[in-house]
C-alpha cells in the first residue's frame, strides 16, 4: 500500500490536532481550573475533530452514518464504563476503578462491533 505524503500532512494535522485538545484539558484541570477543564472535557472534542476531517474526505453522508454509530456505541459501553468507574472509585480506587471500567467497556464494545459488522448496519462496513 503506497500512502501519499499529503495523507501523512493530514494524519499529523490530525495527531497534533487532537493532542492539543487532550493537553489543554489536562493543563485546565492543573492549574485548577476546574470547571473549565469539565466543560472540555464534556466537549464531543475527538468526534468533533474526526467529523471534520470525515467530512472533508467522505462527505455528509459518512458523517451521519458514523455519528449514529457512535451514538448508539456510547450508549452501549461507554455509559456502563463511566458508571463502573463512578461507583467503583470511592471503594476501590481510581486506578481499580478505571481497570474494571475499561474492562467491561472492551467486553460491551467487542459485542457492539461483532453485532454492527454481521448486520452491516450504519453504512459501510
Amino acid at each position: 500500500m503506497k500512502v501519499m505524503w499529503p495523507q501523512l500532512k493530514n494524519y499529523f494535522v490530525y495527531f497534533l490536532t487532537g493532542g492539543i485538545f487532550t493537553a489543554l484539558i489536562v493543563a485546565l484541570e492543573e492549574n485548577g481550573s476546574r470547571l473549565l477543564s469539565g466543560f472540555a472535557t464534556l466537549m464531543p472534542v475527538f468526534t468533533l475533530v474526526a467529523y471534520i476531517f470525515i467530512g472533508e474526505s467522505r462527505g455528509g453522508k459518512a458523517v451521519g452514518q458514523h455519528a449514529w454509530f457512535v451514538l448508539i456505541g456510547t450508549i452501549i459501553s461507554w455509559v456502563p464504563y463511566m458508571l463502573l468507574v463512578a461507583y467503583l472509585a470511592p471503594r476501590i480506587g481510581s486506578k481499580l476503578a478505571i481497570g474494571a471500567g475499561l474492562a467491561g467497556f472492551f467486553i460491551l464494545a467487542a459485542i457492539y462491533l461483532i453485532v454492527v459488522y454481521h448486520y452491516h448496519l450504519f453504512g459501510e462496513a
